[in-house]
This record gives C-alpha cells, sequence and structure tokens, in this order.
C-alpha cells in the first residue's frame, strides 16, 4: 500500500474506572513521520491503542489504511522467547524447519506462505541494524532493552506493515541504543507515529502532535518548531485573556451606567406622575411598564455578563491548559569546598567487571555518573544512598542523601501521593503540599487515590515530589533517570530546579539534552580500565 493512514472520526472514549479521553478528536497520520506528545496524564497510550485497533473508542470511529503494527513501552522478554519470537518470526521459522526436515503438513505450507526466504532476510536484518551478533535462537534475556526494542522493530519490517506506533521506545536505552533507534527509523518507509518525551528523537520526525484536554494539535517541523510555535501559542493566549478580562471591564462599568441611567429616568417619571396629580390607574400603569422595562433590562444585562464570563473562561482555559510546571529547590545549607562523599578502593557488588571506585566529592559539585549499560551506575548510587554494601573498600557519606531509583522505590503503590508527602514533610502545611503537588499538574483527585494507579509520568512526578519536597531537605541527591516518563514541560521544570539546586548532585542519565541542561560540572565515566572522573 503506497500511501498508508489513519484517521480519527469524532473519538472519545471512556475506561471502566471513569478515565476518559476529555476531548473529541478529529486528526489524520499520513506517511510523515509524526510524534505524538502530551502532559503526563492526559491519554497519549489510550490514544495509541485507538490507533492501533486494541481499543475500540466509545464514540465516533478510527480508520485504518493496511496493516498496523503497534509496540508497548515494554517489550515482551519471556524467559523461553528467542530473537525469532520477538521479532514476531518463530512460527514461520519452525514450519520452514519442519518443511526442509520433510514435513507435508498443510499448516505448515500456510504459515510459510511465500516467505520461503525469512531465514535470509531476518539475518539480513539483524546485520544492517548493527546486530549481526544475534541469531534466530539467541534468548530473549540476554538481549538489552534497547536490542530488544530494535529486534521487535525488525519483526515490523519483516511483517511489512503499512503503519507502525511506537510508545516511548527510547525509554532506558543507553545512548548508543538511543542513537541506533533513530538510524533505524529514519530508514522506516511507511507510516510511523511514535509517543515520545525524547527530544533528540523527535527533533527527528516530520511533524509534532499535541493531545491536551482540548484536543489534537498538529505541528510541522520537529521539537524546535514546536517549541516555538508553543511559545507563541502561549503568549498570544495571555494576551487574549487580557483583552477579555479588559473587555468585561469595561463593559461592566457600561451596564452600571445603563442602568443607573434608567434609575433616574424612573424617579423623574414617578416624580412628574405625582406631581401632576394623576389618576391611580394611570400611575400603576406607569409603574407596570417601568417594572417590565427594569426586568427586560435585568435579563439583557445578566446575558451580557454570562456572555463576557463565558469569554473569559475560554480564555482562561486556553492559558490554564498550557500552564508551566513548576518545580522549587528547597533551601540547603551549601557546604562549600567540604567533603560531602569519600570513596577508596570501593568495590561494587553485583558488577564483575567494574574496577575498583576512588571519588571524592564536595558540596558543589554537580556529577554526570556515565557509562554502558551494566557498568554498575545505578548500583553506585544505591551503595551511596546506603541501600546496599559494598564488597570492600571505604564509602563515607557526610551529609542526608536522598535517592530516587528507576523502580520509583520510595513511592508505595498503595498509598496516595498526598499520604506519602505528608511523611516525608510533616512540617509543612496540607495548603502548601497540595500547592507543590498541583504545580507539578498532579490535581486534587489524583494525589488522593493509590500511586498505583497513576500512568508512568504521574507516578515519577510523585516520586521526585517526596524526594525533592522531604524535610530536612538532602544536601547530597542521587538521580537515577529522573527524566524518564517525564513529559516535556515537566523535564524543563526539573532541568530548572536541579540548575538551582544548592547541593550536591548525582545524576544519571541517557538523555543528552536534559545532561546538557543541568550545570554539571563533572563526569564520573566507567570505563575499560576503571571509573575515572573528568571535567564536563
Amino acid at each position: 500500500m503506497t500511501n498508508p493512514y489513519l484517521a480519527l472520526e469524532g473519538v472519545s472514549h471512556v475506561l471502566p474506572d471513569g478515565r476518559a479521553l476529555r476531548c473529541t478528536l478529529d486528526e489524520r497520520f499520513d506517511q510523515r513521520h509524526t510524534g505524538l506528545v502530551g502532559r503526563n496524564g492526559v491519554g497519549k497510550t489510550l490514544l495509541a491503542r485507538i490507533l492501533a485497533g486494541q481499543i475500540q473508542p466509545s464514540a465516533g470511529r478510527c480508520l485504518r489504511s493496511g496493516r498496523v503494527h503497534y509496540l508497548a513501552q515494554q517489550v515482551a522478554s519471556l524467559e523461553q522467547a528467542t530473537v525469532a519470537g520477538l521479532a514476531g518470526v518463530q512460527a514461520t521459522l519452525d514450519a520452514l524447519a519442519r518443511i526442509e526436515a520433510g514435513s507435508a503438513a498443510a499448516e505448515d505450507f500456510d504459515d510459510v506462505g511465500e516467505r520461503w526466504d525469512l531465514r535470509q532476510r531476518l539475518r539480513h536484518e539483524l546485520e544492517r541494524n548493527g546486530l549481526g551478533h544475534l541469531h534466530a535462537a539467541t534468548p530473549a534475556s540476554t538481549l538489552s532493552g534497547g536490542e530488544a526494542m530494535r529486534v521487535a522493530l525488525i519483526g515490523a519490517v519483516l511483517a511489512e506493515v503499512d503503519f507502525l506506533i511506537l510508545d516511548e521506545p527510547s525509554n532506558h536505552l543507553d545512548r548508543a541504543s538511543r542513537q541506533a533507534l533513530i538510524e533505524q527509523l529514519r530508514r522506516w518507509p511507511k507510516g510511523l507515529l511514535v509517543v515520545s518525551h525524547d527530544r533528540r528523537l523527535l527533533e527527528t520526525l516530520e511533524r509534532i502532535v499535541e493531545l491536551s484536554p482540548l484536543g489534537l494539535r498538529s505541528y510541522g517541523g520537529g521539537y524546535s518548531f514546536y517549541l516555538q510555535c508553543k511559545a507563541r501559542e502561549r503568549q498570544s493566549a495571555i494576551q487574549q485573556l487580557e483583552q477579555r478580562k479588559l473587555e468585561r471591564k469595561r463593559e461592566e462599568q457600561s451596564l452600571r451606567e445603563q442602568r443607573e441611567r434608567q434609575e433616574r429616568r424612573q424617579a423623574r417619571g414617578k416624580r412628574h406622575g405625582q406631581e401632576a396629580n394623576q389618576a391611580k390607574i394611570l400611575l400603576d400603569r406607569q409603574k407596570e411598564r417601568s417594572e417590565g422595562s427594569t426586568g427586560k433590562l435585568r435579563q439583557q444585562q445578566a446575558a451580557t455578563r454570562q456572555r463576557l464570563a463565558r469569554q473569559v473562561r475560554e480564555a482562561a482555559r486556553q492559558v490554564e491548559e498550557d500552564a508551566p510546571i513548576s518545580l522549587q529547590a528547597q533551601p540547603v545549607t551549601q557546604a562549600g569546598q567540604r567533603g560531602v562523599v569519600e570513596l577508596e578502593a570501593l568495590v561494587l557488588p553485583f558488577v564483575a567487571s567494574a574496577g575498583p571506585v576512588d571519588l571524592a566529592l564536595n558540596g558543589q559539585q554537580r556529577v554526570a555518573v556515565v557509562g554502558p549499560k551494566g557498568c554498575g551506575k545505578s548500583t553506585l548510587l544505591k551503595v551511596l544512598a546506603g541501600q546496599l554494601q559494598p564488597l570492600a573498600g571505604r564509602c563515607d557519606v557526610a551529609v542526608r542523601s536522598a535517592h530516587l531509583d528507576q523502580r520509583l522505590a520510595n513511592l508505595a503503590p498503595c498509598r496516595s501521593v498526598l499520604e506519602q508527602l505528608r511523611a516525608a514533610n510533616t512540617r509543612a502545611g496540607e495548603d502548601v503540599l497540595r500547592m507543590r503537588l498541583a504545580q507539578l499538574g498532579l490535581d486534587a483527585q489524583k494525589i488522593s487515590i493509590s500511586s498505583g494507579s497513576l500512568s508512568g509520568g504521574e507516578r515519577l512526578k510523585a516520586a521526585l515530589a517526596c524526594v525533592l519536597y522531604a524535610d530536612p531537605p538532602a544536601r547530597l541527591l542521587l538521580l537515577d533517570d529522573p527524566d524518564n516518563h517525564l513529559d516535556l514541560p515537566s523535564l524543563q521544570a526539573l532541568e530548572a530546579m536541579l540548575r538551582s539546586y544548592q547541593g550536591a548532585l548525582l545524576v544519571v542519565s541517557h538523555d543528552d539534552a536534559f545532561m546538557d541542561n543541568l550545570g554539571l560540572t563533572d563526569r564520573l565515566l566507567a570505563t575499560a580500565q576503571g571509573w575515572r572522573m573528568e571535567p564536563w
């Protein structure tokens, strides 16, 4: 099929638990490689599954031309699965092997169809995508997250689908895997929709579509162009709101003057009737006309006020939906050049290939922990947080630390966000804590339910709040992939907060754009020869 497309016509959806896409959607996705962005919890994954045909909308319809292939955030990697299984070709390769061994079963020939060269095509795609070290029978459990995602993408190529939908494909991938994924997607010749907050990936796409409670809005170009358009739109929305408020103020003044004029006319008429000694029946008729005129004026003015209030609300809604996410750095006592961490000949557990770590960190250092998957970055942070014991060496942490790990272990899924933040900070009033969570985009309903029912991005925001707003505040932050799952406004807010944070910082991330915006001072690099510190 030469021109695959997906189309939404009046689509809306409500989940059994009451969560919904809060708007009616009309949009067409064509062959242009498109990024779908939006704030955490707005329904991007839900929309992707509707487009893929996994969920039927509650209203409206979704049209699809050709075959659609959907890859969820987590690629299934069962212990018994193989590379061929992840690529979705295991059954066909098994049937082909049985035919080659002499099988004449009709179902085997049906499984193979016209794909007699499937084994060779799989081999070719693996080599073309830098995965030549893998084979069809390689156990999936031995693959990294990036390798598993790229093998699954190869499956879409081999299936010759017409439209590919990916949900956060670069989450948890290291730098090399992210770049390989970008190159693989650049070669994809057909329709592509990527749900992502990865700015490098979004920059390579031809179009950005944003999902918000107001609906879907399309922007040409990559992420930089989208940002420019959003800035102009926000400024325009603010100006529109101020204009509507000014119009309402002027109209209110006009309505008051109109009412006062009518009251003066009525008073004059009443005095004139009394002075002219008119008959009571004429005075009563004049009073009825005056009251009728007053009632009509009140109705007209009430309708005008409702119209003006509605215009202000609509303008305010445009501003509020695009309101910035805010994170505030807690004040901490600056340690200056005083040491906060000292590691000497530290041997990490569970990391056989890593050499000993020697590190002296003062209160003003902001360090990126960098290295390939499996080198011990997350393990190092857990040792510094006191969650793991080193195999050997010395580990001294002289200040209060706060640790955010990839699994958000500090967040209990059965407890509400507000309950957990209150436990982390008993001194701040509940109204202050609610305000801080609202500034993160977590409204009153979301902070009152169990945190396990929130979206991935919302859970990460909640975990960040419990770490960053704890009392007393930490003077050493240990952050392991804090940018995963965060929407773009939240990423920018986190970057701004961390730039203003006055304590020491060690952060692990595979997002170069995120790291470049943190004002880092040093890089702790894991190499084949051991760990070394160098300027950022």
